[in-house]
């Protein structure tokens, strides 16, 4: 199985290769160079455990460079717990038996939810299967990682819980100073590993994102650094992604597809949905639900896809204005012509747009929907949403938002809401809507009574790149 840059320059790889790299060198996302089936019937993908349709999706894009029984073991070690204690019922591992459980909220409405890891967010799902998966990798090759982590909040705790304690990975974490909540930034910064560096940078996310970005531009440095990343650019992050899709999908398709209504900012998720899709997961529409930074539903809805200025919104994950995996759709709706994907990235560097092909953006169209909420209006949403009982995390507020603004585009089967964080992450704005402050699950009620220690930097690429050469230990 091979993988190729999204912008044409660089020469194809293997799949642990890309997924070590990151980024390619010609500072495109790697993509996989044919769309390979999921090799599993659908009437076991719904009846099987998580663990083994992970297995087979993993395998499928891996190819030769795991075997099966080796997809099976990372796949097992993510995601199979013990069972519940006999004394309590209560689970003391890393997940739930179903992992990612669809609840009904609707007559035709489910909602899928993600967060029961062991950061309370969707990016563990993909999280927990990395780590093991660096682990073979850097095992076969006796080598070790920087692993760097540009986040809006939830990115940054995934991968500490992920990759604390792991003897040949060094992680370091960028979030944005002030602009995530004190549950997600606790998650980064009290993990107590040598191995785990916290930065708080003075910017917003995109500084972040341009400072990681700027770093693997700098070939060198990449290369002393021995640099990966395992933000949603990071291609067995949207494989592990692809994989709830295929669960949920699989288990409310009775007649045609199940539309998804997707908080996003930086696509990864989205994009995990469509990638299921070609797999052959009864996938409808997706429907990208967007807060203030609502480049992505700008792009859809008028095809200009142009940054703005950030905003700090009551949904911090998604606080982005330069949605890093739309470049992946973006290759594919240009027919994989990386030339052309480059000229538009050259052109958003230079002038912050482009305006998206029309035949490109008829393609787009046709998987995707967007629309976008504000913070009443996900204030509004959670107080509906408590009413029944289920409290919501605000970034899935904005999903519940958006069905409505978006009806018109769904295909009128079963529609699937991400929940993808629990709402316990955000609990002075839970309270704010719903008059209830939700409490840490047991697993982590101590969070509070953790020591943090991290460190402040300014918003500069120097900076961080000295802060790393001074403590990786995979530097050369």
């Amino acid at each position: 199985m091979r993988y190729i840059s999204t912008r044409g320059g660089a020469p194809a790889v293997s799949f642990l290769d890309a997924v070590l790299a990151g980024m390619a060198p010609d500072g495109g996302l790697y993509a996989p160079a044919r769309w390979p089936p999921l090799g599993l019937e659908p009437r076991r993908v719904a009846t099987s455990h998580y663990a083994n349709v992970a297995a087979h999706a993993l395998k499928a894009f891996a190819g030769d460079d795991l075997s099966a029984d080796e997809a099976a073991q990372l796949a097992g070690d993510a995601y199979i717990d013990a069972p519940p204690d006999p004394r309590d019922g209560a689970w003391r591992g890393k997940w739930p038996e179903a992992v990612t459980p669809l609840r009904q909220v609707r007559t035709a409405d489910w909602l899928l939810e993600l967060f029961h890891g062991p950061s309370l967010s969707f990016k563990d799902v993909a999280m927990q299967l990395i780590g093991p998966l660096y682990d073979l990798a850097l095992q076969k090759r006796g080598a070790r990682l920087s692993v760097v982590c540009a986040t809006s909040g939830d990115t940054g705790g995934a991968a500490v819980e992920a990759l604390k304690g792991r003897e040949r990975v060094d992680l370091f974490v960028l979030t944005p100073k002030g602009r995530v909540s004190d549950v997600q930034r606790r998650f980064m910064t009290t993990a107590g590993a040598a191995n785990v560096h916290a930065i708080e940078v003075e910017g917003d996310f995109d500084a972040c994102q341009a400072i990681v970005k700027g770093l693997f531009a700098d070939s060198d440095f990449a290369a002393r650094a021995q640099l990966s990343g395992v933000n949603s650019i990071n291609w067995a992050r949207i494989v592990a992604q692809s994989v709830y899709y295929q669960v949920a999908a699989h288990a409310l398709c009775a007649h045609g597809g199940v539309d998804f209504i997707v908080p996003t900012g930086n696509f990864g998720d989205a994009y995990s949905g469509w990638v299921a899709k070609q797999m052959g997961a009864p996938v409808g529409r997706i429907v990208l639900a967007t807060n203030a930074n609502d480049i992505l539903a700008r792009a859809l809805n008028t095809g200009r896809y142009e940054r703005g200025a950030s905003q700090a919104t009551l949904s911090p994950a998604m606080d982005i204005q330069v949605a890093s995996n739309f470049e992946r759709i973006l290759f594919e709706s240009l027919d994989r012509d990386g030339a052309a994907v480059g000229r538009l990235y050259a052109r958003l560097a230079q002038s912050g747009g482009f305006d998206i092909p029309p035949a490109a953006l008829e393609r787009l169209r046709a998987d995707f929907a967007a629309a976008h909420a504000d913070d009443a209006e996900t204030l509004q949403t959670m107080a509906w949403s408590a009413q029944d009982d289920a409290a919501i995390c605000p970034h899935t507020a904005v999903g519940y938002a958006a069905r409505s603004k978006a009806a018109g585009a769904l295909t009128g089967g079963p529609v699937v809401f991400l929940a993808t964080a629990h709402p316990a992450k955000f609990p002075e704005t839970v309270e704010r809507a719903t008059g209830e402050r939700p409490p840490l699950p047991r697993k982590c009620a101590d969070l509070f009574a953790r020591p943090e220690k991290f460190d402040s930097l300014p918003a500069d690429a120097k900076a961080v790149q000295r802060y790393i050469r001074e403590r990786s230990r995979a530097w050369s």
